[in-house]
């Protein structure tokens, strides 16, 4: 398969886009070049690692996004997952911009010391460039809520003084929001609840077959929430391949054996699991019969090789760029909602934003209050796009583009931009 440009497609989208709202070239440079490239380099076991923050159009706010510890980070990924961020910002229509950053290592080589010492470095080298009012990061992958906590601690300490707005996902005990975990998955249901009132499935009721593609932290707990609601989930896969079964799965009952066994096939090798259900490939699962398909791993899963073949009524994106430009268009003929991923996985930046506003205040929401205001954005969000892409007779990730370009914007004019 020809290897995947993510950001490409982004800026393929983004001149589309900009052709339709005739846009100044001016704003479109904006819209397709990061503010600011941070590049540094930190040692640590004799071994150099180069570090990184990329910060994208704060025109809207201060500039948010996570941190990821990874030894294959690209920088075309990262610029993407920058820029798409200040989309997604943009899209539910709280106030940053886009950032992404990291350290180009594989952490399950270093002891969980050398990663808080690479942590506390990290903010050693990068502090200048980062603060609540200037660019607030947050988890990533291979990064969570510990990290966060020593980056913190390092920051306070350079600072001299408290900022716990400075970093979001951290541990509760300095300052997280409850309802964090759930929120990428959370978010996305609430999307798709508005969006199935829309679409050919609102007869249905509950009886909707799911297929999720990625067991992680956003896979599962969507996976999770739809059984709890009444959905049957007949398709679940993680990195070693998935499980299907017509007559529906319990994702809680998966997760618990996946824990104990380490993979998704590990589970069906070892335990009886009762009705229908047999393996697939990840490949497989794609394609199976379904209502609703939620990718919820790894990006370019939906392309032009397997879009004609996918079964789903609408596609939610959980994962970042899981669909690639000429699988769009194929889906559209095809008549396939497809959710995009700034407007679907906005959740867990909403709740980012949640517990930024928390620690300037110092002032903390229980986790009803924080669904609560999760679902009013995330349903406001989805009609607005909604209402766009019927209006422009658009779909959906064009009118979310359309939308949140026209707020960025909108800012920059208003700055003298």
């Amino acid at each position: 398969m020809k290897k995947n440009n993510p950001f490409k497609n982004y800026t393929d989208r983004i001149q589309s886009v900009a052709k339709h709202l005739n846009l100044e070239k001016r704003y479109l440079e904006k819209l397709i070049k990061p503010d600011k490239i941070i590049q540094k380099t930190i040692s640590i076991k004799t071994k150099k690692i180069p570090i990184f923050r990329i910060q994208w159009n704060n025109a809207r706010g201060p500039y948010k996004g996570g941190i990821r510890f990874h030894p294959e980070a690209d920088l075309d990924e990262v610029k993407t997952l920058s820029a798409l961020m200040a989309l997604k910002c943009a899209a539910v229509g709280i106030p940053f911009g886009g950032a992404k950053g990291g350290a180009t290592f594989d952490p399950k080589k270093f002891t969980e010391k050398e990663i808080e010492e690479i942590s506390r470095e990290w903010v050693r080298k990068i502090h200048p460039f980062i603060g609540e009012k200037k660019d607030i990061p947050a988890p990533d992958v291979y990064t969570n809520a510990e990290v966060m906590g020593y980056m913190l601690d390092e920051f306070e300490k350079i600072r001299g003084q408290s900022e716990p707005s400075a970093f979001t996902g951290k541990p509760l005990s300095l300052g997280g929001s409850l309802g964090r975990d759930t929120a990428t998955a959370q978010g996305g249901i609430f999307v798709l609840e508005e969006l199935i009132k829309k679409s050919s499935l609102k007869n249905k009721g509950k009886n909707i077959k799911v297929v999720i593609q990625g067991f992680g932290n956003a896979g599962f707990n969507a996976a999770k929430i739809l059984f709890e609601d009444g959905y049957k989930i007949v398709g679940v896969s993680d990195s070693h391949g998935g499980l299907s079964d017509m007559n529906g799965l319990n994702p809680k009952q998966i997760n618990d054996f996946k824990k104990e066994f380490g993979s998704i096939r590990a589970v069906f090798e070892k335990k009886n699991l009762g009705g229908k259900a047999k393996l697939v490939s990840n490949e497989e699962l794609l394609n199976l019969d379904c209502d609703i398909l939620i990718p919820a791993a790894l990006d370019n899963q939906i392309t032009e090789k397997n879009a004609p073949q996918i079964k789903a009524k609408i596609i939610l994106e959980l994962a970042n760029g899981p669909t690639n430009t000429e699988a769009d268009k194929i889906l559209e003929k095809r008549g396939v909602l497809v959710v995009p991923d700034i407007l679907a996985n906005a959740g867990g930046v909403t709740v980012s934003y949640f517990e930024w506003v928390q620690g300037l205040q110092n002032f903390y929401w229980d986790e009803a209050k924080v669904r609560q205001e999760l679902k009013t954005v995330m349903h406001r969000a989805a009609l607005e796009i909604w209402q766009v892409s019927q209006t422009q007779k658009l779909p959906l990730r064009q009118a979310a583009y359309l939308l949140s370009v026209e707020r960025m914007v909108e800012a920059m004019r208003a700055r003298g931009i």
